[in-house]
């Protein structure tokens, strides 16, 4: 197995991006709390070359499955797909980026296998343009918005109707994903939104392409508070939680997955079934993501 980060699968073209996400995703950066798992990836300088082997069929048994995964499922999804692995099932490729880059690349015919997005609104996109397979597509797993801040910072509040970030942060800035594309980000602006505060916190957010990179910003001491999923702060040591949005401040938050179009094969499958089975939903637990209580139920249609 060997987790990438591509900057590049294939070259840009001009195309209609869906209005909710907005612009393509600045390059993915891994947060130095992920160090270790990060020293795993190998920036191949023939990532595109090795991919576009694969060309337009799905992974033959004796192929890798390539799974596409918003950033913020690295340590999971490479967790899963050890063991994946090591139970002799397949081998796993996963690539690791901003959900909107990942988009965008399976719409120009990026040979991914299987694409776990952190909202539902690029899958939705992705459905509308013929690019997954619909019947596939499940709400894999949740997540819980959380406020950090670095470990040795006396920041405390209570995060209600209200509550006094803008004087918290004084002069310094909040890092989060940008709204126009992150996913994160979209969620934490419509809490800060539905709270109260957008408008007087505004000003000082730092706008990152990814939730790592908003993880990291605070992780180094370089921003006073971040906005971050739960699972992310797990896997950083110098940061801590200061409180949980509530659920019904923002969006449900929903990681869908689903076969990429063309795609569905034996090995691609069998990895899909996995990834919806008892041992991957204990490994994301334990990576303090969500999962349905009964099994994933069927995302929404697109549009809906």
């Amino acid at each position: 197995m060997r987790p990438v980060f591509p900057k590049k699968v294939f070259p840009k073209k001009r195309l209609k991006r869906p209005a909710r996400p907005g612009a393509l995703a600045a390059a993915t950066q891994a947060c130095p709390a992920t160090r270790p798992a990060a020293r795993l990836v190998t920036r191949l300088a023939g990532l595109a070359t090795a991919l576009l082997v694969l060309g337009g069929n799905p992974a033959r048994a004796d192929q890798p499955v390539t799974i596409f995964a918003a950033a913020s499922t690295m340590e999971a999804v490479t967790a899963v797909a050890r063991a994946y692995e090591a139970s002799g099932r397949g081998t796993v490729r996963p690539v690791f980026a901003a959900s909107s880059t990942l988009a965008l690349q399976i719409a120009r015919g990026a040979p991914a296998d299987l694409f776990l997005s952190a909202n539902t609104a690029w899958m939705d996109d992705l459905e509308r343009r013929g690019a997954i397979e619909p019947r596939t597509r499940i709400d894999l797993l949740g997540n819980v918005l959380v406020l950090i801040a670095p470990r040795d910072s006396p920041l405390d509040l209570e995060i209600a109707p209200g509550f006094a970030l803008a004087a918290a942060l004084s002069e310094r800035r909040l890092a989060m994903g940008d709204p126009a594309h992150v996913p994160a980000g979209i969620y934490a602006k419509a809490a800060l939104e539905r709270l109260g505060v957008w408008s007087r916190v505004a000003g000082r957010v730092a706008f990152l392409g990814n939730v790592r990179a908003a993880l990291t910003l605070v992780d180094r001491g370089e921003a006073a508070a971040g906005i971050v999923y739960a699972s992310d702060a797990r896997v950083a040591p110098r940061v801590r939680v200061v409180g949980a949005f509530p659920a019904d401040s923002h969006p449900p938050i929903v990681f869908p997955l689903a076969v990429v179009a063309g795609r569905r094969g034996p090995a691609v499958m069998a990895l899909y079934a996995y990834l919806r089975g008892p041992e991957a939903r204990a490994l994301f637990r334990t990576r303090g993501f969500t999962v349905p209580p009964s099994g994933p139920p069927a995302s929404p249609p697109a549009g809906g």
